[in-house]
């Protein structure tokens, strides 16, 4: 390794790798979980066939897995090289002022969907009544993974660490990928309820 990217990452640390996993099993998890849901009700059959149940269990794994995530990534972090131009006064400004957007985009929108909503509930058939168009979702059509994004960003530069902007570049890879997957497939729910509801 070059002694300018030595001095920019510590490819040593074991720490980096573990978050990364952490990073790409998640979405990956997730959207294996909710198909095996919709497609054969699996979480449904172990939660004793209450879907509802069932959703408030992935839920709560899906809630603890990034908890987990971001311990590894702050931990990672913290072992990683730091670089003065991340040191100034002014970084440090940006990363507060995106921390709070960033949760304020995760936390409002988890108050506009709801646990079912936020948490994937279309998989178990439980289903929005319309589209939620109000704050965030009138910034941003995506202000839970915009949000977390933004979160990581604000991390890696209160830490001054070029190795967290590289984490945060692979979370946006990771959700945007991701969003290939949920969106078309979100979509297709509600237009099946929809064609549904016509005929009746």
């Amino acid at each position: 390794m070059s002694s300018a990217l030595q001095g920019l990452l510590d490819l040593d640390q074991p720490s980096l790798y573990f978050s990364l996993a952490t990073i790409l099993f998640n979405p990956i998890f997730w959207n294996i979980a909710a198909r095996s849901e919709y497609r054969h009700r699996a979480i449904t059959r172990l939660a004793g066939g209450n879907s509802r149940h069932g959703c408030y269990a992935l839920a709560v794994t899906i809630f603890s897995l990034g908890i987990f995530r971001d311990y590894l990534y702050k931990n990672a972090i913290e072992h990683q090289p730091q670089h003065p131009i991340l040191a100034y006064g002014e970084v440090k400004v940006t990363a507060a002022l995106f921390f709070i957007v960033g949760n304020v985009l995760v936390l409002s929108s988890m108050y506009a969907l709801g646990v079912t909503g936020t948490y994937l509930g279309d998989y178990f058939g439980i289903l929005m009544d319309e589209r939620v168009t109000g704050f965030p979702f009138n910034v941003t059509d995506n202000p839970m993974y915009h949000g977390s994004t933004l979160v990581f960003l604000s991390t890696a530069l209160w830490y001054g660490s070029p190795a967290g902007l590289l984490i945060t570049a692979i979370v946006f890879i990771a959700y945007t990928v991701a969003l290939r997957f949920e969106e078309p497939f979100t979509a297709m729910i509600y237009a099946q309820r929809d064609a549904h509801s016509k005929k009746e």
